[in-house]
């Protein structure tokens, strides 16, 4: 092996913060930066490097010499195998400074933006048991630890029912309890486990593809409604039933019971038949008094308490008075054009995924709201000039992007039509200080608010003000 990529050993070194991706930061004595996935800032620790790159390192912590102040115990028994709550093992108020800190940098180094005041970054209430959707999948070879692999004892069956390991596609973490979704949700999980492998229904094997059970999907709302979606990777007419029976009469309590038979290498079901095998086909949300019907495929913000957060945040930002014509920009399925209709004369959404915008048009309809029109197509397509004089210059632009950011050509276009605010949402800073840079010569950022949605990760929202300079 070249000496470029022969391990090393750090001693002593001292864990100086937080970086991407839920990694924390330390400096070799080379001066080059370490990322270390299973330490806390402040942490002085030793370091066993696994890679090597021109200007970093990866490693791991393999002991710790002092413990940060800024440590707490983490409170789930699958911290550290599972991958889902990486910083669990810092207190709240910390990870949401370094969330701030992420975003800031990001602006002004990516960016090179000029801020504001920055408005400090608003909490979760709920800093566990948030979030209202959840899919585990089953396996019949689970992930054994060291300690188990190394064991003599019987380890008894290899099912599991959970999340994958990290990296790994085919290996599943059995999950006894986990802190993100309210029950009844761990309950319905491990009911079903015991109740497949006490009735001989065979868990997936994803290598060799074969099996019963592959997926669980679990939603539950803010109004009560519960949706449980079992994806069978065969058409078992009499398992199938046995279970879904043994869903209904276990719990009552849910909503809306329904199935996918999916025989593809992959899980995902958006283009697979979703089945309702009792109640209804969907389940509802509810945000100042607007309902939103939520299918098997429809895409909802996964904290609901915190969307609603975000939700007003992005409606002060626009200052509407009840004269403006807004764009809503990757609308999804119009939560947002709705949320702030009622302060608007007219919204227009855009979205590129059809039954996103089916969805929009059903909820409109719903809540009864008639100032809102929704449009289909690739943004950097639709979003032209011709369609603007269709629809009218707008006063002001939402625009809520995917994780890569607004094409280019979105970006030229917005600044072509140049309305009077734009407010841009964001779930990647990166990208967003990206988009802000195309626009800075022409807009000022004015207001800056970073929102947790999802307390115990490093992830987090942010949601800019631009006006005219």
């Amino acid at each position: 092996m070249s000496r470029r990529n022969r391990k090393q050993v750090f001693t002593n070194v001292e864990v100086i913060d937080a970086g991407a991706k839920g990694k924390t930061v330390a400096k070799a004595p080379d001066g080059k930066v370490i990322f270390l996935p299973n330490a806390v800032p402040g942490d002085v620790v030793d370091i066993q490097t696994f890679k090597k790159r021109k200007a970093y390192y990866e490693g791991k912590a393999t002991v710790f010499h002092k413990l940060s102040d800024k440590r707490t115990e983490p409170v789930c028994e699958h911290f550290g195998t599972c991958g889902g709550c990486k910083w669990q093992h810092m207190d709240y108020k910390y990870q949401l400074e370094y969330k701030q800190n992420e975003v800031v940098n990001n602006l002004t180094r990516i960016g090179h933006i000029e801020l504001p005041k920055v408005t400090p970054i608003l909490g979760s209430e709920k800093q566990y048991f948030y979030r209202n959707k959840m899919e585990f999948s089953f396996s019949d070879s689970r992930w054994l630890t060291l300690e188990e692999i190394k064991s003599d004892e019987d380890l008894g069956d290899k099912n599991a029912l959970g999340f994958h390991i990290p990296g790994m596609w085919d290996k599943i973490l059995d999950v006894k309890k986990c802190h993100l979704q309210e029950d009844p949700s761990n309950a319905i999980r491990n009911a079903v486990k015991q109740f497949a492998i006490e009735n001989g229904l065979a868990f997936f094997n994803t290598r060799n593809q074969n099996g019963l059970l592959r997926t669980m999907m679990i939603r539950t709302s803010t109004t009560g409604d519960i949706m449980v979606l079992i994806q069978f990777y065969k058409d078992d007419k009499i398992k199938r039933e046995l279970l879904l029976d043994f869903l209904a009469e276990t719990f009552p309590e849910i909503t809306s019971l329904q199935y996918v038979i999916n025989e593809k290498a992959n899980d995902t079901i958006y283009d697979q038949e979703v089945v309702c095998y009792k109640g209804k086909d969907h389940i509802f949300e509810e945000m100042e008094g607007l309902r939103f019907k939520i299918n098997a495929k429809s895409f909802y913000q996964t904290n609901s308490e915190q969307a609603y957060e975000l939700y007003k945040i992005t409606r002060d930002f626009a200052g509407l008075s009840g004269n403006e014509l807004v764009y809503d920009l990757y609308t999804g399925t119009g939560t947002i054009a709705q949320f702030v209709s009622k302060r608007a004369e007219k919204v227009v959404g855009v979205e590129s995924v059809p039954d996103a915008i089916i969805a929009a048009k059903e909820n409109a309809q719903l809540n009864n709201i008639t100032n809102v029109e929704f449009f289909v197509g690739d943004m950097k397509q639709v979003f032209n000039s011709k369609f603007i004089e269709t629809h009218g210059q707008p006063d002001v632009i939402i625009t809520d992007p995917p994780r890569d950011g607004m094409h280019k050509d979105v970006v030229e276009q917005i600044l072509n039509i140049a309305p009077t605010k734009i407010i841009y949402v964001s779930c990647n800073s990166a990208t967003q200080a990206r988009d802000l840079a195309l626009m800075d010569a022409v807009y000022k950022v004015t207001k800056t608010q970073a929102v947790d949605m999802f307390p115990q990760t490093h992830h987090v929202e942010n949601v800019v003000l631009l006006e005219k300079r």
